[in-house]
């Protein structure tokens, strides 16, 4: 198989648990995924099958939305509820007030990683020294919050969930204990779902039960969405038949020789595509020699390919 399988991760499952379900369920060896989710969360993990896997490092990782819970007035040492409870705070917090702090968390801001996390420190994971005990001094770092919305609020329990759409590197553990910070009390994670990621939603997504059923009437293979889908926010171009050999050898194409309704931007990507209407690969333009270079073949020509 080759292609894209957009799974929606069930609660306390790795995300290399589901690859290795699927990979069972596929009998396809190579696999991977997009995006890692904690055990405790759950939501759209795309997995890469076959040839997919060469789109890994090529994504963007923009896209990501979430559905967080929160619990005011608890702090972890996870940051979340499945860890040792710290402290706690009795201050009432109203929905006005949660309001009025999201703001500062819009926009390019500096976070503090969990010690819980997969940060690695002097070549060790960051888990690994909190397991023994042990905080260390962590340096913040940049990341992104494209969209943050207070979705519902219980004032007297202190309870609420969030809408987050963030970059790469966002831990929403620690935005919901920042948050409560913020508020002047305390905070945890209680849930969290993911429900967009590389462009793909929770409603293309199978649960594992959907796919487990697939496989045994012989018909996950038709829920492989194209590697192409991945890209579908870039811009696509047609070559002839000379230029598609010259692509899938791994030649570069001269721009000015190129069908383009407009002028490609410097290191500009896009979507190469036969005449025949299939998908090669992604170029890159190439300012310096006024060329589209190959940025990634998925083609391979005469086998059949879900690209």
């Amino acid at each position: 198989m080759n292609g894209v399988l957009v799974i929606d991760k069930p609660c306390d499952f790795t995300s290399f648990d589901v690859v290795a379900v699927v990979r069972r369920l596929s009998r396809e060896r190579k696999i991977g995924h997009t995006g890692t989710l904690d055990p405790m969360a759950t939501g759209v993990l795309p997995l890469l099958l076959g040839k997919a896997t060469r789109a890994a490092s090529l994504l963007e990782d923009s896209d990501k939305v979430y559905r967080a819970e929160f619990q005011l007035g608890v702090d972890t040492d996870t940051q979340d509820n499945t860890g040792t409870v710290l402290r706690k705070s009795d201050a009432p917090v109203s929905r006005e007030q949660l309001l009025a702090a999201l703001p500062s968390f819009q926009g390019d801001i500096l976070q503090t990683p969990p010690m819980y996390s997969a940060v690695r420190k002097d070549g060790r994971h960051l888990y690994e020294l909190a397991r023994q005990g042990i905080e260390i001094e962590r340096e913040p770092r940049p990341v992104t919050i494209y969209r943050l919305e207070l979705l519902e609020y219980n004032e007297p329990e202190r309870r609420g969930s969030l809408l987050v759409e963030c970059s790469k590197g966002t831990y929403i553990r620690a935005l919901c204990a920042d948050l409560g910070q913020a508020v002047g009390s305390l905070g945890m994670m209680t849930a969290l779902r993911r429900t967009r990621a590389c462009g793909f939603s929770l409603e293309q997504a199978l649960s594992l039960d959907e796919a487990r059923s697939l496989a045994e009437q012989s018909q996950l293979e038709s829920r492989v969405l194209p590697v192409e889908s991945l890209f579908l926010h870039l811009p696509q171009i047609s070559v002839t038949a000379a230029q598609s050999v010259r692509f899938q050898n791994g030649g570069a194409l001269a721009l000015e020789r190129l069908r383009l309704r407009d002028p490609l931007a410097p290191e500009a990507r896009v979507r190469v595509y036969s005449p025949e209407g299939e998908f090669l690969g992604l170029g890159r333009a190439d300012a310096e020699t006024q060329e589209l270079a190959v940025l990634r073949l998925f083609y391979d020509s005469g086998t059949e390919q879900k690209a």
